[in-house]
């Protein structure tokens, strides 16, 4: 049997097929709000949601005709999902989406963003999701709402959004610094809430993919001539691909790239949809990796300092390029207790005293060298094999 799975809204009245549905209905499942918007009948079976399990139990051993009534649109991260999981075939009759409602409150579309949830799950992706994208909307829970992310995207400049009891007369709109926000205390806001995460001067960054937080439709591993960089300070296309690849960048995770130089690593990442932190001494090259990040279109943060001092007052990051600062930058990395530590060596003493430095401090350590010879045109029309300097590259797993 097919269930019925009814979005609900305080702005929307339901819709003759909805209606319909609920009418024939003799179970019906939802929160006690959803439950009095939908007008059920006294003869209806009921069951009020608190744990799903007991719910999608009567569900699946049920023979009578049944609806689900959910806030919004119940396939966003909402229970038509759970329902599909467990065997049981629905219908979905959706009305706006929380998320959706927001957006509209504030005049901006919305198909060039990310969204994420930080209901029932870890809040670290969804904040990196913030940190990486111009446009993020992140659906929370109790302990996971707007001044948490606030709190987290201290040195990130954004501005947050947040849409409390949407459609309903206690309905209210706060646009703040996420800088104000976070001063906040942890209720100030009623939950669940929707959070619009902001970069400043937002402006439409929809591919011509429709995927926002796709791979880039360009590629990764670009050549050295797709950066402004001084002295050939760049880390070579051929080790940035073998990089990049161990550093496992992705939508929900965050890179540090220490001694970034160009920034080719960090930005090749928060291309992939990393956060990214990018660390260089230089105020210079500081500039630069800015420049870089905004011809690729990527949000990337930069912090210029030397490391492992730099690296105290930043957050917790999956994963670190160590591509200049030597040996104190991997002793930094080390004492963050960063799980996934790449660094690259010109020198091959360094590689070595850096080997051990991480394999006693609890690392698995693997260790590339990387050799690679370019065609080069000589006088004539000829073609030599022009040797790029071998570079060594150490991977390094927390065990």
């Amino acid at each position: 049997m097919t269930v019925t799975v009814i979005g609900v809204s305080a702005a929307d009245t339901l819709s003759a097929d909805a209606i319909g549905a609920l009418q024939s209905a003799r179970l019906v499942v939802g929160s006690r709000d959803n439950l009095a918007r939908a007008a059920i009948g006294d003869d209806v079976e009921r069951i009020e949601l608190g744990p799903l399990a007991p719910a999608i139990d009567r569900l699946r051993s049920s023979d009578l005709p049944a609806a689900v009534v959910a806030s919004g649109d119940p396939g966003l991260f909402g229970i038509a999902r759970v329902l599909r999981e467990s065997g049981i075939d629905v219908r979905v009759l959706p009305a706006v989406s929380s998320v959706a409602a927001a957006f509209a409150q504030v005049g901006l579309p919305w198909d060039d963003a990310v969204v994420v949830s930080a209901h029932g799950r870890d809040l670290n992706p969804a904040l990196n999701a913030c940190r990486a994208f111009e446009r993020v909307a992140v659906l929370t829970a109790p302990g996971s709402g707007a001044v948490e992310l606030a709190r987290g995207l201290r040195g990130w400049t954004r501005e947050l959004v947040v849409a409390e009891r949407l459609g309903l007369a206690q309905e209210r709109i706060t646009r703040k610094p996420a800088a104000e926000i976070a001063m906040l205390d942890a209720d100030a806001f009623a939950a669940p809430h929707v959070v619009l995460c902001l970069a400043p001067n937002s402006v439409s960054t929809m591919r011509r993919d429709n995927q926002p937080a796709a791979a880039p439709t360009a590629g990764w591993a670009l050549p050295e001539t797709a950066y402004a960089h001084r002295d050939s300070m760049i880390t070579k296309a051929e080790v940035r691909a073998y990089a990049v690849a161990r550093l496992r960048p992705r939508l929900g995770r965050l890179v540090l790239d220490i001694g970034a130089g160009s920034g080719s690593v960090g930005i090749e990442c928060a291309a992939l949809g990393a956060a990214v932190l990018s660390v260089e001494r230089d105020a210079d090259a500081c500039r630069l990796i800015a420049q870089n990040a905004a011809s690729h279109g990527v949000q990337i943060r930069v912090v210029e300092g030397s490391a492992p001092e730099v690296l105290d007052d930043l957050p917790d990051p999956d994963a670190a390029f160590v591509g200049g600062g030597g040996l104190d930058a991997v002793r930094g990395v080390v004492r963050r207790h960063v799980h996934t530590v790449v660094a690259a060596f010109a020198a091959l003493d360094t590689a070595i005293a850096a080997h051990r430095l991480l394999a006693d401090s609890g690392y698995h350590v693997e260790g590339t060298q990387l050799s690679a010879a370019r065609l080069s045109e000589l006088p004539g029309g000829s073609l030599r094999l022009a040797a790029i300097n071998p570079v060594v590259v150490l991977t390094a797993e927390l065990a």
